[in-house]
């Protein structure tokens, strides 16, 4: 994020994701009725602060982002009623954090960034992240985890059966659910051509 708040961003984490997070928030909260004065500020400051995925304190972040964007918010003048709100939107949107959201605000905000992990911007991210890490993109004998037990730390296609695809069952919100199986549906066809291509079906003999 360029405005100077964020650190340690990642090609994954950087202002057009924020942007995108901001646009799902927004059509979220107008679908549920969550309070925009809570929903946007959160949005917009929920990757304040971004650690490396393979950071021990990657579970840490969202609270550092709340403890930012609380203060920053403070000092610019934002209505101090609004901002426990907020920081705990922030604290709950991380699914490393594993902290459940509990008003209606915080479920808005983590639907929308789980939102962004899916779909065609989703697939993006994942092998854009996965080859800055430099891991490699799948397991040689077993590329698509069938019989051997999945590991992202390993192979970038495994973190889709680590955690994308059962994205959309974990969210909170009827709109969320509903844009997020939609977004599944996309990945799932995608590493159905991925095997198939890897496969003996791939080419004509």
């Amino acid at each position: 994020m360029r405005s100077g708040l964020a650190e340690g961003t990642d090609p994954a984490h950087d202002l057009a994701h924020i942007r995108r997070v901001v646009a799902n928030a927004r059509r979220l909260a107008a679908a549920e009725g969550a309070d925009p004065a809570v929903v946007l500020p959160a949005a917009w400051l929920h990757d304040c602060v971004v650690l490396p995925k393979d950071s021990a304190r990657r579970a840490q972040a969202s609270r550092l982002a709340a403890e930012r964007a609380g203060a920053f918010l403070r000092q610019s003048g934002y209505p101090r009623a609004h901002i426990p709100a907020i920081e705990h939107a922030i604290t709950a949107h991380s699914f490393s954090a594993g902290i459940p959201p509990e008003s209606l605000e915080a479920k808005v905000v983590q639907d929308a960034d789980r939102l962004d992990a899916l779909g065609a911007i989703g697939i993006a991210r994942t092998l854009l992240l996965g080859g800055v890490m430099g891991k490699p993109l799948y397991d040689d004998d077993e590329p698509l985890p069938q019989t051997r037990a999945p590991d992202d730390k390993e192979n970038v296609i495994d973190h889709f059966y680590v955690k994308l695809l059962g994205l959309a069952d974990m969210m909170h919100t009827a709109a969320g659910r509903l844009e997020g199986k939609r977004r599944t549906r996309l990945m799932r066809l995608y590493l159905n051509e991925l095997k198939r291509e890897l496969s003996d079906e791939g080419l004509p003999v």
